[in-house]
């Protein structure tokens, strides 16, 4: 059984890459809760593209971005640390840059702006862990993880509310909020380059051991694919749910996603301490315990206020398994293989979340049973693995 974390704010702040890296956390987050989830509408009404061609456009981004990830792992092994994490910052600059001078009706533009704004998303949380685990160690880097993506939702929810409160002021607002995006993007890459945070692969502590059996990692990267499709029940499933089968009011989607935001901001680093006391391996597969418990509640005869309450323990889900995953992951990895480790890890990640939305979409008008219990069972099936 683990030591339980102690919080010590300061010593949080430096385990995570100091004051001017935590500033950067923030503005990347807010920049991107700035433009992303208006991504697909800036396309369709300032450049006055069709929805298929935009919506082809975005997921060739996020493929483009995973097929980049061996090389971000292979960088991160050659020691680099902050220079990675301001690459991505630096590139979302690049591809917002693009996204403002694609002149309207240029859908290959606005396809290879995607591409940079997918490649710096894809990369970015790969470099970041990698960040961490190089300056904190043990229990202080899940700490130190746990408040980085405390951080970030915080960022994402405050610059996606802006971004909501700019839509009234239609074409030219989106142009000036994609402009203000750019920026924080360019600033934060700033930010982070200034940490000048360089690790010797061969010097890295050890304190972790080797990496577990091949075959183990291999099981953990499976069941993340899995794992993944359940975070995307509260931005897609629910709402899915919500507006085509309980014809409920767009207002219940939105409250779904708010309070997705705010239990992570505020719960991911207490809940992070709290289970603490536990195996990694153990946290990890009661995740998906809880993630199953949060598909199988769902049935017919349920409303609107019952779906959301729902999505809560779904995001408790999401908080242990967020606690667990990539400290799993880190904790596993022998130290010159860091890198490469984190690398695959993502692309398990960004795997399950591009195929999600497809899949999740295709269940759904097949009935509860098709849906959840498809995802329940292969939630649980995954939990048990990890646990093995």
């Amino acid at each position: 059984m683990a030591t339980t974390i102690k919080i010590r704010p300061r010593a949080l702040v430096r385990a995570f890459g100091g004051p001017r890296y935590a500033v950067a956390l923030a503005v990347d987050a807010l920049g991107t809760g700035l433009l992303r989830p208006f991504l697909w509408l800036y396309g369709v009404t300032v450049l006055g593209l069709s929805g298929p061609a935009t919506g082809t456009a975005m997921t060739v981004g996020v493929l483009a971005g995973l097929v980049c990830m061996p090389a971000v792992g292979r960088s991160l092994d050659r020691g680099a640390r902050s220079t990675v994490v301001a690459a991505s910052m630096l590139v979302r600059a690049l591809g917002v840059a693009l996204l403002l001078a694609t002149p309207a009706g240029h859908v290959w533009l606005f396809a290879t702006a995607a591409l940079f704004l997918g490649i710096g998303n894809q990369a970015w949380p790969a470099a970041h862990a990698a960040l961490v685990a190089t300056v904190a160690h043990g229990r202080e880097r899940d700490a130190a993880l746990a408040a980085g993506r405390s951080l970030r939702n915080a960022g994402l929810g405050a610059g996606a509310l802006v971004a909501t409160a700019c839509l009234a002021g239609g074409t030219t607002a989106l142009q000036a909020l994609a402009a203000v995006t750019g920026l924080a993007y360019l600033a934060a890459a700033t930010l982070a380059w200034s940490v000048r945070l360089y690790a010797r692969p061969a010097a890295t502590p050890a304190e972790d051991g080797d990496a577990g059996p091949a075959p183990r990692m291999r099981a953990l990267l499976a069941a993340n694919v899995v794992y993944t499709f359940c975070l995307n029940v509260p931005e897609i499933a629910l709402p899915l749910v919500l507006v085509t089968q309980l014809h409920a009011s767009p207002v219940w989607s939105a409250a779904v996603f708010v309070a997705n935001t705010v239990l992570v901001v505020a719960l991911q680093v207490p809940v992070t301490v709290l289970m603490s006391r536990f195996s990694r391996r153990t946290v990890l597969a009661l995740a998906g315990v809880v993630l199953t418990a949060s598909a199988t509640s769902l049935g017919h005869g349920w409303g609107a206020p019952a779906v959301a309450t729902v999505s809560v323990i779904c995001t408790i889900g999401e908080i242990i398994y967020a606690g667990s995953a990539t400290a799993l992951v880190t904790h596993l990895a022998p130290a010159p293989a860091l890198g490469r480790t984190l690398a695959r890890f993502e692309l398990s990640t960004g795997f399950g979340l591009a195929v999600s939305p497809a899949l999740i979409t295709t269940l759904a008008p097949h009935g509860p049973a098709a849906l959840w219990g498809t995802l329940a069972a292969a939630t649980l099936l995954s939990a048990c693995a990890v646990a093995d």
